[in-house]
């Protein structure tokens, strides 16, 4: 079956004629910048949830920190109250 998602080359061009990266790099790069974007509104909760944690941040810190980044995201999710974040993280 043929790989049918859409090319970037485009954009992986741009990025090579306007950086100093090399076409591999700039493929790499778009690849990347398109996974954040592709994550769903609960892989992010998750992730940043983890990455918080990590840091040593506290769950009533981590959980006001998420919802005031998320309305931040390139496609805002609908507002989540701070126990819809709870429930994405525990179920």
């Amino acid at each position: 079956m043929l790989d049918r998602r859409p090319s970037h080359d485009d954009l992986v061009e741009h990025l090579v004629r306007s950086t100093s990266l090399q076409r591999g790099e700039a493929a790499r790069v778009v690849l990347d910048v398109l996974a954040y974007f592709d994550e769903t509104t609960e892989e992010f909760v998750r992730r940043r949830h983890r990455e918080l944690q990590a840091g040593g941040a506290v769950n009533a810190e981590i959980f006001e920190r998420i919802a005031a980044e998320l309305p931040h995201r390139a496609v805002a999710p609908p507002e989540l109250s701070l126990r819809q974040l709870r429930r994405i993280v525990y179920g």
